[in-house]
C-alpha cells in the first residue's frame, strides 16, 4: 500500500465510522483555564518521576531519593496576563520530560468538537533556547496524542504573548475514544526553559493557525530529528558518519554488514560493543543507529547520503518502537514508513538483501499498550519479507522470559538492551546474517557511485 493509498484508506475509514454525535448540547466553548481551572479539574505539574499540584503561588515537583535525574527541577507558578493569577507559568531546568497539565475532574467530552474545533491557548515564550513544546491531550483509556512544537514555539521567544490555536483532528486517529477525556490538555517539554500559558478553551467551531503534521503520512515524510535532546547532536552524528562512509569509500574497506535503526541499533557502539567486536567485526560492519528515531527519520538518511557509495551484502533494519512510544502511532502507518525505508534501500542498493527485524518488545509485562501496538506492527511487516530479497527474523522471544516478561538484566528500562541482551541478540541473529552474507555475491561500487559486479570493469563515468 503506498503512502497515497493509505491516506485515501484511512480518510475513508473515518468517514465511514460511526455517525458523528448530536451536538446541540454542547456549549460553543469549553473554558479549560480561563482565569481558574474548569470546575472540578486542577493544575498539575511533573517530571520524570514525581508529580505535584499547584494549589497556591507556586508548586515545585519533590525529588525521590536515588532519583536518575537528580539535577533536574520543574516549578508551576500562578502568572498575570490580564490580572493576577489568570496565567501559569512552566519553569524546567535540565529536565529529561516537564509537564503542565489540567488533571483529577470529571471526564469531559470532546466528540461534539471534533468536526470543527479547536484547541487554543495564549502563550509567552520566555526561554526556549534549550527545551521545546509539544501540546497533548488523552483520547481515552491507555491512549494519548500530541503534537510537536518545538522549532515554532522556539520561533515565538521575546515575541510576547501569541494565541496558538491547533484543530482538534491535529489529535484524532481513527478509533479514538474522546467521549471521557480525562486529561484534555496539557503542555510537555524537556531540557531547560520557561513558558506562560492563559486562556486555555476548546471551541466548537474555531480557525487553526498552528501547523501539525499529517499523521496518516507522517512515518513517510523525510524529516530530521525534531526534539529537544537531539538537536545538538543528530545532525553533526550524521555528518561524522557520512564522513565515515566516504572514508570508506577512499580508503576501504568497505562495510559487508550496514546495521540501520534508533538507539537500539546505535548502543552496539557502546554497552554492546565488546559484543559487536565479537561476532560482527568480520564484516567490517556500519552502524547507522540514530537514537530517538522513527521510520521518517531515517529515510531523512538515506536520502541524505549515509548510503551512497557503498554495496554493502546485507542491511540489517530494525525500527519502529519510537513511531510507537512517542505518538502511539497506528501500527499501519508505522509499517507503510517500513514499507518506504524497504523500498528506498532497493532502490539504493540494489545488490543488498534486507533483514528486516521485528521491533523488539517493550514495557516489562505483555498487555500493555505499548507492546501491544509493536507486537501488531510486527504481525504486520512480516508480510513484507519476501524470502529472498527481504528476509524477515523474529527474535524477541530470546529477549524475554516464558511468560512474556522482561527482566532487567536484558532490558534495565524495558526499551534499551543490557551487554547481556545485545549478546541474546546476536546469538540469534548470527547464523542467518553469517549466511545471508555467504550467499550474497560480492558488489563493487563504481566510482559513480552505482554498484557494479565484483571483478567487472570499473565505469567510465566520471
Amino acid at each position: 500500500m503506498t503512502a497515497t493509498t493509505l491516506t485515501a484508506s484511512l480518510a475513508a475509514a473515518a468517514a465511514g465510522g460511526s455517525p458523528a454525535p448530536a451536538v446541540t448540547t454542547a456549549p460553543d466553548e469549553l473554558p479549560l483555564f480561563v482565569g481558574k481551572p474548569l470546575s472540578g479539574w486542577s493544575i498539575g505539574v511533573a517530571d520524570f518521576e514525581q508529580s505535584a499540584r499547584l494549589t497556591g503561588e507556586r508548586a515545585t515537583v519533590p525529588k525521590q531519593a536515588n532519583s536518575q535525574v537528580p539535577a533536574s527541577e520543574v516549578h508551576a507558578l500562578r502568572a498575570t496576563r490580564t490580572e493576577r493569577g489568570d496565567a501559569l507559568t512552566l519553569q524546567w531546568k535540565e529536565s529529561w520530560f516537564a509537564t503542565l497539565r489540567l488533571e483529577g475532574g470529571a471526564p469531559v467530552d470532546l466528540r461534539p468538537y471534533l468536526a470543527h474545533g479547536t484547541l487554543e491557548f495564549d502563550i509567552k515564550v520566555d526561554d526556549l533556547a534549550k527545551g521545546g513544546l509539544s501540546v497533548k491531550l488523552a483520547c481515552g483509556d491507555g491512549c494519548e496524542r500530541k503534537v510537536n512544537y518545538l522549532l515554532p514555539a522556539r520561533a515565538l521567544e521575546g515575541k510576547g504573548w501569541q494565541r496558538l490555536s491547533f484543530a482538534l483532528n491535529c489529535f484524532k486517529r481513527d478509533d479514538d475514544d474522546f467521549s471521557a477525556v480525562r486529561q484534555p490538555f496539557s503542555v510537555d517539554t524537556s531540557g531547560t526553559g520557561q513558558v506562560t500559558i492563559a486562556n486555555v478553551r476548546v471551541l466548537k467551531r474555531g480557525l487553526p493557525n498552528a501547523f501539525c503534521a499529517d499523521p496518516r503520512t507522517e512515518s513517510v515524510t523525510p524529516s530530521p530529528l525534531l526534539q529537544t535532546w537531539a538537536l545538538e547532536w543528530w545532525i553533526p552524528r550524521h555528518e561524522q558518519k557520512l564522513a565515515q562512509v566516504q572514508q570508506m569509500r577512499s580508503s576501504g574497506p568497505l562495510p559487508e554488514v550496514v546495521f540501520i535503526g534508533d538507539s537500539i541499533t546505535q548502543g552496539w557502539e557502546d554497552v554492546g560493543a565488546p559484543v559487536w567486536r565479537e561476532y560482527f567485526s568480520r564484516y567490517q560492519p556500519l552502524n547507522l543507529g540514530f537514537g530517538g528515531d522513527h521510520t521518517e527519520n531515517v529515510l531523512w538518511r538515506l536520502q541524505h547520503g549515509e548510503i551512497d557509495g557503498i554495496a554493502p551484502k546485507v542491511a540489517v533494519l530494525m525500527i519502529g518502537t519510537n513511531n510507537t512510544g512517542d505518538r502511539m502511532e497506528d501500527p499501519r502507518t508505522t509499517t507503510e514508513g517500513i514499507r518506504r525505508l524497504i523500498t528506498e534501500l532497493r532502490m539504493r542498493l540494489p545488490a543488498t538483501r534486507i533483514l528486516l527485524l521485528a521491533v523488539f518488545p517493550r514495557e516489562q509485562k505483555p498487555g500493555g499498550p505499548l507492546r501491544a501496538i509493536n507486537d501488531e506492527v510486527n504481525r504486520r511487516i512480516a508480510s513484507l519479507a519476501d524470502g529472498e530479497t527481504v528476509q524477515f527474523l523474529d527474535i524477541r522471544h530470546t529477549l524475554m522470559n516464558a511468560d512474556g516478561t522482561l527482566s532487567a538484566d536484558v532490558m534495565p528500562d524495558w526499551l534499551h538492551l543490557s551487554e547481556k541482551g545485545y549478546r541474546l541478540w546476536a546469538e540469534a541473529m548470527a547464523p542467518t546474517l553469517a549466511e545471508l552474507v555467504r550467499t550474497t555475491p560480492a558488489v563493487v561500487p563504481s566510482r559513480a557511485g552505482a554498484p557494479s559486479p565484483a571483478g567487472a570493469a570499473p565505469s567510465s563515468s566520471p
